[in-house]
């Protein structure tokens, strides 16, 4: 049976711009006609991934870069810089039956996601082999000198964010993880546009009879109360960590922490704006997910003071409560929330907690417990 961790958030976010189009202008979504500020799951994913990471100690690189670091490694060595570059290289081509690809500047085609400690085991491997290396150097064709095996193996490591976010390589399709963690684009709850902002620099030196400034542009940024959604599939999780329930408990509890306290760094020095959720809901769900977005379809309207935070957490309430009606509250094992007004009694949202931390350990809990019971 398949049991889910679903998390759900809504956070007021003020002037920032936290995900970029092309253009530099705040990532928009239209919907239910109306448009919304977007922030795209791969900017969350990845401020939640390195949290994550810096819990447990445990740090991955997604890179194109592993034959530049081994070739490092090797030179901080004493290796000659040209026998270490094609160490570096040998890396990525003696890597599965017909290797990875590189490019001009030395870099894999693809991106690969390892261990950190990966680049020193392919340093070491390198070391073993330097004789064929040395005398494979000069040929046109080398083809592979390194054990394509021993590469592979160092190459399908995994930390506990990949085995909750996952890896998918082409070139080496054993490598390849089915991620536990789906997290959704985070979209504001009305309707919201950027905005511009025009701003100068001045120049500390100019001369007291010069005016004007030393530099003016403009910038786009935005604002609004964002719905947050991700999921993580506990049955998949476990069998990533070969059924480590104990790692399982804690690598759950630190994504659901920095699902709820994380935000994307872009234009930090210049906006400032670190937000938490102002609700937080929690759901352990046995056969689907359930995403309470949908919530939303119809834009939220501002209360009499001009706020869109408590009509948005009124509107999700009310959702859920129809949602719970809709599936008679079955494939539900444990829902809860935490809100920034205790006072606000939500019936759709399962049992009050007084905190993000009393929440996420309730929930993990239950996940866990029922994910025992499910074996």
């Amino acid at each position: 049976m398949t049991l889910y961790l679903d998390l759900s958030a809504l956070q007021s976010v003020p002037a920032a711009n936290l995900n970029r189009d092309d253009l530099g202008s705040p990532k928009q979504v239209r919907y239910g006609n109306a448009l919304r500020i977007r922030v795209s799951s791969q900017s969350w994913k990845r401020v939640i991934r390195l949290g994550v990471e810096q819990d447990l100690g445990e740090k991955a690189a997604r890179t194109r870069l592993v034959p530049a670091k081994v070739q490092h490694a090797l030179q901080s060595a004493g290796w000659p810089a040209e026998l270490a570059a094609f160490a570096g290289a040998q890396v990525a081509a003696s890597a599965g039956k017909k290797g990875i690809g590189t490019e001009a500047a030395g870099h894999t085609s693809v991106l690969l996601f390892l261990p950190e400690a990966a680049i020193d085991e392919l340093a070491t491997v390198c070391a073993e082999h330097r004789q064929a290396l040395t005398a494979a150097q000069g040929k046109k064709k080398p083809g592979q000198v390194l054990p394509p095996e021993k590469i592979e193996e160092i190459l399908k490591r995994r930390t506990a964010s990949i085995s909750l976010l996952g890896r998918m390589l082409a070139e080496l399709p054993n490598a390849n993880v089915d991620g536990a963690a789906q997290v959704a684009h985070a979209f504001t709850t009305h309707a919201a546009e950027p905005q511009r902002d025009y701003f100068t620099a001045v120049d500390d030196w100019l001369g007291e009879a010069e005016t004007g400034s030393g530099h003016l542009d403009t910038a786009e940024f935005s604002a609004g109360v964002f719905y947050r959604y991700a999921t993580v599939n506990v049955a998949d999780l476990l069998t990533n960590l070969e059924g480590d329930t104990k790692a399982a408990q804690t690598v759950l509890s630190s994504f659901a922490e920095h699902f709820l306290l994380s935000l994307p760094q872009a234009k930090k020095n210049s906006t400032a704006p670190h937000t938490v959720p102002d609700l937080a809901y929690l759901a352990v769900r046995e056969h689907r997910p359930l995403s309470l977005a949908a919530a939303f379809e119809t834009p939220v309207p501002s209360d009499q003071q001009g706020g869109f935070s408590q009509p948005s957490r009124q509107t999700l309430d009310t959702y859920a409560g129809n949602i719970n009606r809709l599936t008679g509250n079955r494939n539900r094992r444990f829902h809860g929330h935490t809100v920034i007004n205790p006072a606000e009694n939500y019936t759709g949202l399962g049992t009050p907690h007084d905190s993000f931390d009393q929440l996420i350990t309730a929930a993990v809990e239950a996940a866990v417990l029922t994910a025992q019971d499910q074996r």
